[in-house]
């Protein structure tokens, strides 16, 4: 079986099994580091106790994307 055959076959599986065989590939493309994954739980858990806490306000998605859009645009 060649690459197309085979790319062929994992696009007729249902959504799951190919969201399952896309992780599994990306891993090994990019294997989990437990020290940066522990730093990122730390990072995004201290976030939303700002965010909860009021502490932080956040800023609505469409407005944070169109600021990026200007941006890149000029």
């Amino acid at each position: 079986m060649n690459t197309k055959e085979l790319i062929t076959q994992i696009i007729s599986l249902p959504v799951d099994d190919r969201v399952m065989i896309a992780d599994t590939i990306l891993k090994t493309l990019n294997p989990p580091n437990s020290e940066i994954d522990k730093k990122w739980i730390e990072t995004a858990k201290r976030r939303a106790s700002e965010l909860y806490s009021g502490k932080i306000k956040a800023i609505p998605g469409d407005e944070v994307f169109n600021k990026v859009w200007n941006k890149l645009s000029t």
